[in-house]
């Protein structure tokens, strides 16, 4: 594998991108220039903020070709034509070859929820003080624990407990706080999404942690739930509210995250006619939502 290298300015980066999958390039990225100096750019920020730009003031496009001749054939062919004006060709160089299963997994520890509790990728030992072990891989599903927001909904059941309860994963992704729920002992666990895919992933995590739950679209909520949890974002669980509440059980528990510490009064608002939110824990400017339905 051969990667060609340029350095496009803003204008030129969506051309030329197109441009290289038009010649056959395997991949095309791009990455400020200017990265770890004083020059970076943000582009990427928070939900709810305009859509990036195509790419950074000075951005490198790195295009992957199966063979040298290829890339060279590339660069020859876009440095003659006029959109090309102000880019640059910085080199081809070889892609060294490497173990990428193992470079990526090197990449992913077990993750701590509570001293007793874990994320564990599959290709790990569970640590000696796990006592409860969700086997999860990363980048194999919506979700991986990683997340503030996934650590601190597992964290509150973990404290809180779900022994006999019937449970409510609205919004499932990969299934996580599902399987969290069954793993501290829920006596039924509905787990939807509006994604198939998603439906799909809890179904194959659930069967790789020996979780028993049901897991469908939307309309498989039924009913009441003495627990109900929803890791969504902020304007999504603003516009659910009146169905979430309506699945909460009379001193049941709603649990809500995916809200950043500034939408605190914002979901309190949503929320008020049917339950007081309040904020009950917080991590890296994220913050755990709960509720107690009266």
């Amino acid at each position: 594998m051969y990667e060609l290298v340029l350095l496009a300015p803003e204008a030129a980066v969506e051309m030329v991108s197109d441009a290289l999958v038009a010649l056959d390039a395997l991949s095309v990225s791009v990455e400020d220039a200017d990265a770890l100096t004083p020059s970076e750019q943000a582009l990427f920020g928070e939900p709810g903020m305009p859509a990036p730009k195509a790419g950074w003031n000075r951005s490198r496009v790195v295009a992957l070709f199966q063979t040298e001749a290829e890339a060279r054939e590339a660069a020859a062919l876009l440095i003659v034509q006029d959109f090309f004006e102000g880019c640059e060709v910085l080199g081809v160089q070889a892609v060294v070859e490497q173990d990428w299963v193992r470079l990526t997994q090197s990449q992913f520890d077990p993750v701590e929820i509570t001293p007793t509790f874990w994320i564990v990728p599959s290709w790990h030992e569970p640590p000696a003080a796990a006592q409860q072990v969700i086997r999860l891989d990363p980048g194999l599903a919506f979700g991986t624990g990683t997340h503030p927001t996934t650590r601190m909904c597992l964290r509150w059941t973990a404290q809180q407990g779900a022994q006999g309860q019937r449970v409510l994963d609205y919004g499932c992704g990969s299934g996580i706080l599902a399987i969290g729920a069954a793993k501290h002992g829920a006596r039924e666990i509905d787990a939807v999404d509006i994604d198939p895919a998603a439906v799909e992933a809890t179904r194959l995590n659930a069967a790789a942690n020996h979780a028993q739950l049901n897991a469908g679209l939307p309309d498989r909520a039924l009913g009441e739930y003495d627990l109900v949890l929803a890791n969504i974002l902020a304007t999504p669980l603003k516009v659910l509210a009146p169905l979430l509440c309506s699945h909460v059980r009379a001193g049941g528990h709603l649990v809500l995250a995916g809200i950043l510490a500034r939408q605190a009064d914002e979901l309190r608002e949503a929320y008020a006619p049917w339950v007081t939110l309040s904020v009950s824990d917080e991590e890296d400017g994220w913050i755990l939502m709960t509720a107690v339905k009266a």
